[in-house]
């Protein structure tokens, strides 16, 4: 067995970079006056749900705060697919984009809600093993 070293192995981390970085191609199309506004927006919470994960990793020494992180981290992830309704309703993105992007974000989210379920398991440091859960890459 081999423990997980890096939050960059964790499967919700890779899965949430990939997103903010479909979400930042999808949002070079959206118009120039809302470069400061829903642009700029989802890019930013987008962004955030790894970043909130890598925290996260780095703070599991101390539950309380991993699970704050990862709580925020579920927070970006919500409000990313609020941005994502207001992409669709101004029509800067069609039905079968924000289905994908959105189904993407409840899955990163479902996999969040579980790690904090589980968080006593992710603070413990002698215990974790790539086998022993299904949030990293295969």
């Amino acid at each position: 067995m081999s423990t997980v070293r890096f939050h960059q192995e964790l499967k919700v981390f890779q899965r949430s970079f990939e997103m903010a970085m479909q979400i930042y191609e999808l949002s070079k199309s959206f118009p120039k006056e809302e470069l400061y506004s829903l642009t700029d927006q989802i890019r930013r919470s987008s962004r955030s749900v790894s970043a909130n994960i890598s925290e996260a990793w780095g703070k599991r020494k101390y539950q309380r705060s991993f699970i704050a992180k990862l709580t925020d981290s579920e927070g970006e992830a919500r409000e990313t697919q609020t941005w994502l309704q207001f992409a669709l309703a101004c029509e800067y993105i069609n039905d079968e984009q924000f289905g994908k992007l959105n189904n993407e974000y409840n899955q990163i989210i479902g996999m969040l809600v579980t790690m904090i379920g589980q968080s006593e398991k992710w603070c413990s440091f002698s215990s974790l093993n790539k086998e022993d859960d299904n949030l990293y890459h295969d």
